[in-house]
């Protein structure tokens, strides 16, 4: 027997998406001559159904800003507009890199053809920095804790750079509804 575990217009961080978006409805699977529903799944209004699993509360938002278990990684796509001796200059000819954020081979970021085709060591770079920024967040995460448990074994120099990560956990973390254009852009 299932029990609601999130409730309509409570916000949601939609793990499989990477999103943050507000319960529209609450459905749960009924089955005749039972007095619970055996499976309750959650509209959020981005075109499918979600799992409680899939989902965590603002409460837990800390659990799920760590990304814990998750392994972005970059994979190689079919160049589908050039053929290989037309794009010998790229650093990968006849492929270009698609960033793979979810568990299934699909589903992150990805650039268009004409945009890799002016700097394709650019765009090979940005893929690398994506796929790497997971362990990058957690790395910041775990230092800034570990400053933040034990304060008299950090320098005064090391405390300038944690003071930075802080910033930069926060920006990363932060809502961007609540930033401003500035702060975005």
């Amino acid at each position: 027997m299932a029990k609601a575990q999130f409730h309509k217009n409570q916000r949601v961080y939609v793990k499989p998406v990477g999103t943050w978006a507000q319960i529209e409805h609450v459905l749960p699977q009924w089955v005749k001559d039972v007095e619970e529903p055996i499976r309750i799944t959650y509209d959020v209004g981005l075109g499918r159904e979600f799992g409680a699993e899939e989902l965590a509360s603002e409460a837990t938002s800390e659990q799920v800003s760590g990304y814990d278990g998750e392994n972005w990684r970059v994979m190689r796509g079919k160049n589908k507009w050039q053929q290989p001796d037309e794009c010998s200059h790229h650093p990968h000819p006849g492929t270009y890199p698609i960033v793979v954020t979810g568990e299934n081979d699909w589903g992150g970021w990805r650039v268009p053809g004409s945009e890799y085709d002016l700097y394709p060591e650019r765009i090979e770079f940005q893929a690398r920095l994506i796929s790497g920024s997971i362990r990058l967040y957690r790395l910041t995460r775990e230092l800034v804790g570990y400053a933040e448990d034990q304060p008299e074994n950090i320098s005064n120099e090391l405390m300038s750079l944690i003071q930075d990560a802080k910033q930069t956990l926060k920006a990363v973390e932060q809502d961007p509804d609540g930033l401003s254009e500035e702060t975005v852009a």
